[in-house]
């Protein structure tokens, strides 16, 4: 089945999306719609973060660490 033939249903969410787009939004109402979304997943983002931090025990201390440890992998020129 192609993309074309599948019937679109949209869930209440994307339909409000759309009655938002419908009034066309002028360009600053777009970019602050996009910030408020971006924000949001950030927030989103650094809970995560903030949870796996707790859950491994890291600190500051551990993130001074980091600042110092070398973790690239070393470069190995190639032999002709």
């Amino acid at each position: 089945m192609t993309m074309e033939s599948q019937a679109t249903k949209f869930t209440p969410r994307q339909l409000e999306l759309l009655r938002i787009f419908a009034r066309n939004p002028s360009e600053q109402e777009l970019l602050d719609l996009g910030n408020l979304i971006a924000r949001y997943y950030a927030g989103k983002a650094t809970d995560e973060m903030d949870k796996l931090w707790e859950e491994r025990g890291y600190t500051a201390e551990t993130m001074k660490e980091w600042t110092h440890a070398h973790l690239r992998t070393p470069y190995i020129p190639e032999h002709k």
